[in-house]
């Protein structure tokens, strides 16, 4: 597998928030749609509660946020 060298914005739903919540991290582009997931600098597991852990694979969309098109992981490739 061949990663792209470079990163991309990508937003990670995040659990057990009580509302709808998405945690801006990296990722590499593996191939158009699919991105493995770094974390951020600061990532806590016990903090915060990621959808799909940094390391995943995943398939991603865009989504409008707050006005804005955002890169958003939405399910494991």
């Amino acid at each position: 597998m061949v990663l792209d060298t470079n990163k991309v914005k990508i937003y990670v739903p995040l659990l057990n928030e009580g509302t709808d919540v998405i945690r801006p991290t990296e990722g590499y582009l593996v191939r158009p749609g699919i991105y493995v997931l770094l974390p951020t600098p600061d990532y806590d597991p016990a903090c915060e509660e990621w959808a799909f852990l940094p390391g995943s694979m995943v398939s991603c969309g865009n989504e409008i946020r707050e006005g804005k098109q955002v890169t958003v992981a939405q399910r494991l490739a």
